[in-house]
């Protein structure tokens, strides 16, 4: 047996060096579980200046907003909402994504009666564990369309026109929550795989953030905004990764950018699916067999953004409970053929709970990655635009703005993750992405988690979370088998 084998076969949870690559919410999770589970030596390499990953709560105007992870979505066998249940850390978010005004680029507001039966029309078309998608060989967006005309039709007429221009708002809106670019590339089968937790699904952080979940993970102090808790000493931050490599039977080797080597018996990679798509082909060595790269190719990860808008005191009047934007086809081809054509993609704006003075936006796909180019000048300037053009008041100026670049940040290359017709016809999924690099013994050399690689909950911080503490219990497994051998 060579000496590589033999000091492999004398690593135990004490001494086995583990690295992980990414201190998001998968990253932690396996950080913490693996700790708990009596592993001395995790490394964390986070290549952003902070931790949290997609998860970013920062302070703004009255308290604090999340540039990325807003809402704890649902309930039962959501494993956030089982660790915050008691701690009186969530509430039920006030119901501006359903009560919004419609509102035409006309300045026309839609009757509330006909606005109230497009939003149930479109609401219901929505695929919740439907049937019909079962045997469903279309997209998402072929589906919905098809049962919104459908439920349509049984209706007293509405204006044809009018039903046009909210079925596309509406597109964008559940663009959004897809975070595709649009509906006709979203699988329509594969929306089966994605399950709903029970219970209410937009629970709000109150006024800490989701930052807060992590910190409880972590066992960090509250009165001390920089704590580790139990990860003090195991986080190395801004430390990008330009090479993992895991050739051969031995150790593995991890090069940063700045050049630094750093060597572990197990690598866990949590990195986005942006980066992976972006980086394989340089990021590993040798490079990654066939199924992993099909998985890594054929699911997609779409842009979805946010705008902040802080203003001196409440901007919408009282009966204003957000609005959507539905372009009436003359102004949008105006809209098409100026410099601010992004702005089509801008679907609506909200308030934020806890924060009465913020208004915030939405934007998906091409537009927001534009949108992600441009100054925030310009940025500001094409939003105060669309305010004159839709609404049938004025609007203060705000006394400052936010947006997010998710798909600018080198460290993500997006927003989340979504099975696309694609990744049908690649005949992949998150099975593939999840697998680990095993040597012949068994052991797991280099792993893979992340929202991505969860079969049922991408996209979400739960699912990241789940997958994180899959792969700590992976080595976990792999050690206690070890030692009954032994």
């Amino acid at each position: 047996m060579s000496s590589a084998s033999l000091r492999l076969l004398s690593k135990t949870k004490q001494t086995a060096r583990i690295v992980i690559v990414g201190a998001g919410s998968a990253g932690i999770a396996a950080a913490t579980r693996l700790l708990d589970l009596g592993f001395r030596n995790v490394l964390l390499l986070e290549a952003e200046h902070r931790i949290g990953g997609r998860v970013h709560t920062i302070p703004f105007a009255d308290n604090v907003v999340d540039l990325g992870a807003q809402w704890c979505h649902g309930e039962q066998g959501n494993v956030v909402y089982e660790r915050v249940k008691e701690l009186d850390l969530l509430e039920v978010t006030e119901r501006h994504y359903e009560t919004y005004k419609c509102v035409r680029s006309n300045k026309e507001v839609l009757p509330e009666g006909i606005a109230n039966q497009l939003k149930d029309i479109a609401e219901n078309s929505i695929p919740d564990r439907q049937t019909e998608l079962m045997d469903f060989e279309g997209s998402l967006g072929d589906y919905i369309n098809k049962k919104y005309w459908m439920e349509l039709a049984k209706l007293p007429p509405i204006d044809r026109t009018i039903a046009e221009e909210f079925l596309e708002v509406f597109q964008k809106f559940e663009s959004s929550v897809e975070a595709s670019d649009h509906l006709f590339e979203v699988s329509g089968k594969g929306h089966l795989e994605y399950w709903l937790c029970e219970g209410e699904l937009l629970l709000n952080w109150k006024d800490k953030g989701y930052k807060r979940f992590l910190r409880l993970l972590m066992k960090a102090r509250e009165d001390k905004p920089d704590d580790l808790g139990v990860l003090k000493g195991h986080v190395l931050l801004n430390k990008r990764i330009a090479e993992i490599n895991w050739e051969g039977a031995d150790e593995l080797t991890l090069r940063c950018w700045n050049g630094e080597v750093i060597t572990a018996d197990h690598v866990i990679c949590t990195v986005s699916l942006g980066v992976l798509k972006e980086q394989h082909p340089k990021l590993f060595v040798p490079a990654l067999p066939a199924a992993k790269v099909r998985a890594i190719e054929g699911l997609k990860l779409g842009t979805v953004d946010k705008f902040f808008l802080e203003f001196d005191n409440q901007p919408l009047p009282s009966d204003w409970p957000g609005f959507n934007c539905l372009w009436l086809r003359k102004d949008l081809e105006e809209l098409r053929a100026s410099e601010l054509f992004w702005l089509e993609s801008v679907f609506g704006f909200y308030p934020v709970s806890r924060q009465p003075r913020i208004l915030q936006g939405w934007i998906i796909g091409p537009h927001a990655r534009h949108m992600e180019t441009l100054t925030e000048e310009k940025v500001l300037e094409g939003l105060l635009w669309l305010f004159r053009k839709f609404l049938p008041f004025s609007i203060a100026h705000p006394v400052r703005m936010l947006r997010t670049q998710w798909h600018a940040n080198p460290n993500f290359r997006g927003s989340y993750t979504f099975r696309s017709t694609y990744t049908d016809a690649l005949r992949t999924g998150a099975w593939d992405l999840e697998a680990p690099l095993q040597d012949v013994g068994g052991r797991p050399r280099l792993q893979f988690a992340g929202e991505s690689s969860h079969r049922h909950f991408y996209s979400t911080v739960h699912g990241a979370v789940e997958t994180g503490w899959r792969e700590a219990e992976r080595l976990h497994l792999y050690y206690r088998s070890r030692t009954a051998q032994l």
